[in-house]
Formats: structure tokens, C-alpha cells, sequence
């Protein structure tokens, strides 16, 4: 993941990697309904939970990915 320069008055900064998403975050980078996500996909995650914060790992999406995608690979003709 790279850094993006953000502009603010006279400095230039790079920005942070993200290292986790919140869940509305999380669902949008699925291309799916934040419902959808809560339902289906997030049972299936590791996630961290700070009091009513809740914080999705970028690397827990990636694995999820990968795994459900050799498993749809598996069922195809």
C-alpha cells in the first residue's frame, strides 16, 4: 500500500498506511452493503474491539479474500 501526499498550508505530508478499516470502511472496500458485511462477511474475521470502536484489519480482509476465492475456485466445473 503507498503513501499518498496530502497537501496542508505550506507543508507537504505523507500519509499513513492504513493498517485497519472501520466496518463501514471495510464493506466499502468489498463492494458490498455494510448489512451484507455484518452478516455474512465479519463472522468471519478477527477484528479488534476498543470499547465501542471497532476496527477491521486490512490484512484480515486480504486473508478473507483469498481464502474464499480458492474455495469458489474449487466448486466451478
Amino acid at each position: 500500500m503507498s503513501a499518498t501526499p496530502v497537501s496542508t498550508s505550506d507543508h507537504v505530508h505523507t500519509s499513513v498506511p492504513r493498517l485497519a478499516l472501520s466496518p463501514d470502511e471495510a464493506a466499502e472496500a468489498l463492494s458490498c452493503s455494510r448489512s451484507f458485511f455484518d452478516e455474512v462477511i465479519l463472522p468471519e474475521l478477527r477484528f479488534v474491539r476498543r470499547g465501542r470502536r471497532v476496527f477491521v484489519p486490512v490484512t484480515e480482509l486480504q486473508k478473507w479474500l483469498e481464502h474464499s476465492a480458492s474455495r469458489a475456485l474449487e466448486g466451478l466445473p
